[in-house]
């Protein structure tokens, strides 16, 4: 099933330090999970000024209960990044999924 996961940053003064100090980590399971097929698409969320204040993705994991798995060791949640997830239920159009033949 794929998912569309956003993360909203905090928005205190550190939340862009603390998201700094877990990209590194974050953008290796990125790529890891990429490789492996679970992650298909994702992008930096910014305000207007061009600041980093959230992520979405578009996920596939088998359950929900696995995409759960993935956010349990996820930098960005770990890291205190992420103050808020939500997941939505989605389908990728297969004109788009053909970028994976």
């Amino acid at each position: 099933m794929q998912y569309i996961v956003i993360g909203l940053d905090g928005t205190d003064e550190k939340a862009i330090d603390r998201r700094l100090a877990a990209r590194e980590e974050h953008l290796k399971g990125v790529e890891r999970r990429f490789n492996a097929g679970e992650h298909l698409y994702g992008a930096a969320l910014l305000d207007d000024t061009g600041k980093m204040i959230g992520s979405q993705m578009i996920v596939e994991y088998p359950s929900l209960d696995e995409l759960n798995k993935w956010l349990d060791e996820e930098p960005y949640i770990l890291g205190k990044v992420w103050e808020k997830v939500e997941i939505k239920p989605c389908k990728v159009a297969p004109l788009f999924m053909e970028l994976y033949k």
